[in-house]
């Protein structure tokens, strides 16, 4: 069973300040609020406020400078190699992936899939499964999930590939304007059928990254889980110790 485990403040307003410098409201170069500001702003405590600071910095969208305060650096180039997976997802064009389609039908939302979404229990929403294949082998499985509303009038109910990326085909179609995407991994024991469509024998469990697509407001618009055999990958990161 998954457990949706709300993120602690510090780091909702860590991912506030960060969203709030990718969309220029916070240029490179210029002061963030201050420390008081931001207690005042957001309704948090100094020490909630002052650790999300240090973790920005951590990171490298923030740094401290003697006499200028807390200075906006940008969007750190490692952010960029962190963000491919979600990328990706959302302007892959099937028709020239290797591998195959392999379900597209109206299914139950998965229990953590509908509390993104906001559906209740024993709703459908429309899932769209790819799998990769890399010289026969199969190395990615990815079952996207849409509600209801954004499917009509689209050809994501259509059992031939996309021949252009779900961001593009949405926007398109739609009027609809992807701003962000969020990813979270965590390791599991496939089901049957991923198991059997990835190749894994038993007792071999997988990476899955949750991938939800959002719009300026936050209302998720499409919800991605893609799975990774866990014995092919390594994750690696490089941050500055400060």
């Amino acid at each position: 069973m998954a457990y949706e485990v709300e993120a602690p403040k510090y780091l909702r307003l860590a991912q506030t300040i960060q969203q709030r410098i990718e969309d220029g409201t916070y240029p490179p170069g210029t002061k963030v609020p201050s420390e008081n500001q931001l207690v005042q702003a957001f309704g948090m405590s100094r020490p909630t406020v002052v650790r999300a600071l240090e973790l920005l910095k951590r990171d490298g969208w923030l740094e401290s400078r003697q006499g200028f305060g807390t200075i906006v650096r940008g969007r750190p180039a490692a952010a960029e190699q962190k963000d491919r997976r979600g990328r990706e997802m959302l302007e892959r064009d099937e028709s020239q992936t290797p591998g195959r389609l392999v379900v597209v039908d109206q299914v139950p939302v998965p229990a953590r899939v509908g509390s993104v979404l906001g559906l209740p229990k024993r709703a459908k929403v429309l899932m769209r499964r790819f799998l990769v294949e890399v010289d026969g082998e199969a190395v990615e499985l990815a079952s996207s999930y849409f509600p209801a509303g954004l499917v009509e009038g689209t050809e994501l109910g259509h059992s031939e590939p996309l021949g252009v990326g779900v961001r593009e085909h949405l926007e398109g179609r739609k009027k609809v304007r992807f701003d962000h995407v969020t990813e979270r991994v965590s390791a599991r024991m496939p089901d049957a059928a991923e198991a059997e469509l990835l190749g894994l024998p038993d007792g071999v469990p997988v990476l899955s990254v949750l991938v939800v697509a959002r719009d300026a407001s936050g209302q998720a618009l499409q919800v991605s889980d893609v799975l990774l055999p866990a014995d092919g990958q390594e994750l690696e990161d490089t941050y500055r110790l400060g």
